[in-house]
């Protein structure tokens, strides 16, 4: 089964490539998505890596929570299920 990772406190400038190699060394790496805001379409500091290999992605979390990484000290953690809304997603109006 594979985990998700979370990654906070990235550079705005981080891409999804730069990520991946980062988690690379660590093991395989699934996916990878940084977290845009809608709005601006601009990079909202964090995002998700998904490892096929659980032991690996405990690996990348030990090892790389709290280093700097482009400039930014990060947060890595599992990443946590976010509890489902009952509302429906309603756009503002601006």
């Amino acid at each position: 089964m594979s985990k998700k990772v979370y990654v906070g406190n990235m550079n705005y400038g981080t891409t999804e490539t730069s990520l991946r190699n980062l988690f690379a060394q660590y093991g395989e790496v699934g996916s990878v998505n940084i977290i845009v805001d809608r709005v601006t379409g601009r990079a909202k500091g964090f995002g998700f890596v998904e490892m096929p290999d659980d032991a690996a992605a405990m690996a990348a979390i030990e090892a790389l929570d709290g280093q700097e990484f482009e400039g930014r000290q990060l947060r890595v953690n599992e990443a946590q299920e976010r509890p489902k809304n009952d509302r429906p997603f309603r756009p503002r109006s601006y």
